[in-house]
């Protein structure tokens, strides 16, 4: 009996759900859009369409579940394998895409876009965020060790964003300048949020 959600995926995943529904629908539907899409068959044969993407998918899934095929080579273990991986790829995607359009969208100041900047600082971050998370970078060393909490980590990133931004809002021009690349860049940035 189900007693908890929990109980009730462990339920599903018992019933088959994992290894026959969902990749037979997965491929059903892959298979029907792009039959329907490319129009192979002929134009209105929607029945034929059904009738081929039904027939694949019950050839990939119903010797997955009599097990005939091969070691490495059984394409609902591959599907199962590899979706998490290309889910974690497309959720890392969004959150750049996320970052470059709130931060990065339409920053045009003195003639150069910062969207560039803003793209490269947020995919850092998302590889950072993700590659930590995966255990990629290892530890932190040892005096280091209060970064590996998350709230940690998001409270020193937004004193620094306010710090940055307070401090080149309220200065004065000389006391902003900053030589090289950049200091064209932090000018232009100052002006653009400070009232004229």
């Amino acid at each position: 009996m189900v007693q908890s959600f929990n109980d009730m995926f462990v339920f599903l995943d018992e019933l088959g759900v994992l290894d026959s529904l969902l990749p037979f629908i997965l491929v059903f539907t892959l298979l029907y859009a792009i039959l329907n899409k490319t129009k192979i068959i002929g134009e209105g044969k929607k029945n034929f369409n059904v009738t081929i993407a039904l027939i694949i998918s019950l050839m990939v899934v119903i010797p997955h579940i009599m097990g005939r095929f091969p070691e490495g080579q059984d394409p609902v273990v591959i599907i199962n394998t590899a979706l998490p991986n290309v889910s974690i790829l497309i959720v890392a995607v969004l959150a750049v895409l996320l970052l470059v359009g709130i931060f990065g969208k339409n920053l045009d100041i003195a003639g150069s876009s910062l969207a560039g900047w803003v793209a490269m600082g947020a995919f850092g971050a998302v590889v950072w965020i993700f590659g930590s998370a995966a255990g990629w970078f290892g530890e932190f060393p040892p005096f280091l060790n209060f970064m590996n909490d998350p709230d940690t980590q998001a409270l020193l990133i937004m004193l620094a964003v306010f710090a940055i931004v307070i401090r080149f809002v309220t200065a004065d021009e000389g006391e902003t300048k900053v030589s090289g690349p950049f200091g064209k860049i932090f000018d232009a940035f100052r002006g653009a949020v400070k009232p004229p």
